[in-house]
């Protein structure tokens, strides 16, 4: 009986070790997935690829404990997201989006109150201090001269040139709706023309558009392919396909370069997080410097200039004044409706 006493016993004590174990390791799974999810980093960007596998290496880098998710959206996608999903957002920082949608999202992003932005221009800096300048966006007209070369089209050398029905589906220019760099354009040509001539003109030149792209991205990426034979896109991006052999040529009519200013902002929600806080800095400061060195070269800081192969110099930029977001807002909605 005492035999039979001790088994049940000796059983009870192995069930309770085992429930102890189970727990232990669930208590563990539960601290590890916990550690894992406080080291997850969310990124929206509106950036180019080729700049966001930069800053992606970059931090990966600088932070090899820490998970990366990066996702690509174009600016008013990302600026939509942030209004809509408040708190319950999952992004931790913002990367490389225009001004205006920034601002536009800005009750979701946190006061910048330590970051240090004196090293920049005085008239570059939001006063709102919410996100930081990450790249002066210069704009041009670039053509693919194989295409031209093989269509027997010209140069064209004026914005009324591209009105020529021979450029016919020959032409790529971003929604200004969607994207920072089409706003840039339709922007600097409503100053400079006026608002009725400006629309007027977008109006026509949608017939020889072979596709309003959602990204300032598309007209360059369209270029490259060889789809198109005149895009309207970003100095920038053109520069680096064409130091990588694409056959294009940057044009600068006589209304000069429209150009936005793009920021880097992090979430109100996620600025009591030390480690989103500082991959942010690194962000906005090291891998800012060295996006401005290696593709972005107009000037940002006030003691620091950089040249880069194939960039235009002395670029005349055009006029883009009354550049705020309730202009913004009502040209993008007319752009819509008309």
């Amino acid at each position: 009986m005492k035999k039979k006493t001790v088994l049940i016993l000796i059983s009870l004590l192995c069930m309770l070790a085992l429930l102890m174990s189970g727990c232990s390791n669930s208590a563990k799974e539960t601290s590890d997935a916990n550690t894992k999810d406080a080291k997850k980093i969310v990124i929206w960007t509106s950036g180019e690829d080729y700049k966001n596998d930069n800053y992606l290496k970059g931090i990966q880098a600088k932070f090899p404990d820490y998970e990366f998710q990066m996702e690509y959206m174009n600016s008013s996608t990302i600026a939509a997201k942030v209004m809509a999903e408040k708190e319950n957002c999952v992004c931790d920082i913002i990367l490389s989006n225009e001004y205006g949608y920034l601002e536009m999202c800005s009750e979701q992003l946190a006061t910048l109150d330590q970051f240090d932005f004196s090293v920049f221009l005085d008239d570059i800096v939001a006063q709102s201090k919410k996100y930081t300048p990450e790249v002066k966006n210069g704009g041009a007209v670039i053509v693919n001269t194989d295409v031209l070369a093989k269509r027997g089209l010209p140069m064209p050398t004026s914005y009324q040139d591209l009105l020529d029905p021979q450029y016919k589906n020959l032409v790529s220019m971003p929604n200004p709706a969607s994207s920072g760099t089409g706003y840039m354009f339709l922007r600097q040509l409503t100053n400079e023309w006026g608002e009725d001539q400006a629309f007027e003109y977008f109006t026509k030149l949608s017939e020889n558009i072979l596709q309003f792209t959602s990204s300032g991205s598309g007209p360059i990426n369209a270029l490259v392919q060889g789809e198109v034979a005149v895009g309207l896109g970003m100095t920038s991006q053109a520069v680096v396909e064409k130091n990588q052999g694409a056959p294009l040529e940057i044009l600068f009519f006589e209304e000069g370069s429209p150009y936005s200013m793009y920021g880097n902002a992090m979430l109100k929600k996620s600025a009591d997080r030390p480690e989103v806080v500082e991959v942010f800095n690194f962000l906005a400061t090291d891998m800012c410097m060295d996006n401005h060195q290696k593709y972005f070269p107009d000037q940002l800081y006030k003691d620091y200039t950089t040249q880069i192969e194939g960039f235009p110099t002395d670029i005349d930029y055009g006029n883009m004044t009354n550049d705020t977001l309730e202009e913004k807002e009502r040209l993008v909605k007319k752009w819509t409706i008309s």
